[in-house]
């Protein structure tokens, strides 16, 4: 039997474990952060019908996905700086959508309750693969480990150590940049904000930048400041994070002019403040495929957050690439397969997230994504 090591405990990672676990097929993931850890990255998700959501009840998980999911998570607010309203969805009829949320790290936490505990080890932090004469690779990590597997699978994100050996091309800077707040236990503490943003997400867009807001599972508003940028804002800017105070008023000249619960999302702000690049590999990016190597996810598809597709195009992978081991007998064309059908889908859904990334920051704003979801709902409408 095949020895398959997965780089990064992430949804794809654990998605890929879990569903070989269930066909019987043995992997292991090295996971550089603790247990902990994985379980508290990130903020709220969605998890779509068509990838995320047919992931997961490959991994047999689908009906414990749904009693722990918020399909009120799915409401929306879009306005502009003025505060005036462009889009409004609040879901009142109870029925289920097809794109419910969830916290990250509840995500994960269910995928590692149903994972062999064997088949993770916390603590293992990736250093390089050396490819062998055989098609194996030897593994090593920060902590002397080595490891000689059959394939090695790379599902450690955006800096990918792996994808060096299998393309040269590297990630490159959208020209976005973020500052993340976070506004703790929002309904009981501030109500009004919570009343305005409702139950899901806020998109606040004028003057190429935005406020993006969405309410996690824990009752905290999670806010995303965007900005259009150079590459260098982030760390030339002179906004002090580590004086919380000072840089709220900073970031609040920034959006001097817009409407004053607008500038609550800052106002409210915990002091933990955290800058964000935004980053891309290239659109339709493919490579020759090689024996006992491949990537999924970020590491192979780094995009822009614009459609949401980031840990449903990760756990879309890992399903496909599980079932191509499970189905084919040759390692060779079970990488080959999977990898052709990742090409396909995955590309596409890569442009869509860059040009929805340029509409959001252009200069029509709030106006120009409102046009956006009433020409997809129309299209949705005449395929129907």
């Amino acid at each position: 039997m095949n020895r398959i090591a997965i780089i990064g405990g992430g949804p794809g990672g654990l998605t890929l474990a879990l569903i070989l676990q269930r066909h019987g097929i043995d992997s292991v993931i090295y996971e550089r952060e603790s247990a902990e850890s994985i379980r508290d990255r990130g903020g709220s998700l969605d998890l779509h019908k068509d990838s995320g959501q047919l992931a997961l009840k490959e991994a047999g998980l689908l009906e414990a996905f749904h009693k722990i999911a918020r399909y009120e998570g799915e409401d929306l607010l879009l306005v502009d700086k003025h505060g005036t309203v462009y889009r409004k969805e609040v879901d009142e009829t109870g029925k289920e959508g097809d794109r419910p949320e969830i916290d990250r790290g509840d995500l994960c936490e269910l995928l590692l309750h149903a994972l062999d505990p064997q088949r993770i080890r916390f603590g293992y932090k990736f250093i390089e693969a050396i490819p062998l004469a055989d098609g194996k690779h030897e593994l090593h990590f920060e902590n002397g480990h080595v490891d000689t597997v059959d394939l090695v699978v790379g599902a450690d994100g955006a800096f990918s150590k792996l994808r060096p050996l299998l393309t040269d091309a590297s990630v490159e800077y959208s020209g976005l940049s973020m500052v993340e707040l976070n506004i703790e236990d929002a309904a009981n503490r501030h109500p009004d904000l919570f009343s305005f943003n409702g139950r899901g997400s806020m998109i606040a867009l004028s003057d190429n930048k935005g406020i993006l807001a969405q309410v996690n599972g824990d009752g905290r508003i999670r806010v995303y400041l965007s900005f259009r940028a150079d590459r260098d804002w982030v760390d030339t800017n002179g906004i002090p994070l580590d004086k919380p105070q000072v840089a709220k008023q900073a970031f609040l000249k920034l959006f001097d002019d817009w409407d004053e619960m607008l500038k609550n999302y800052i106002r409210y702000a915990e002091d933990k403040m955290v800058t964000r690049r935004i980053y891309m590999l290239p659109i339709g990016l493919t490579w020759e495929s090689r024996i006992g190597i491949t990537l999924l996810g970020d590491a192979a598809h780094l995009m822009s957050p614009f459609m949401g597709e980031g840990v449903n195009l990760a756990m879309l992978d890992a399903s496909v690439l599980a079932l191509s081991l499970v189905q084919n007998g040759d390692l060779e064309e079970s990488i080959r397969s999977y990898e052709q059908k990742m090409f396909e889908y995955s590309s596409p859904m890569a442009e869509m997230s860059d040009d929805n990334l340029k509409l959001f920051f252009a200069d029509t704003g709030a106006s120009g994504v409102r046009d956006w979801f009433d020409q997809f709902e129309q299209g949705h409408q005449e395929e129907d």
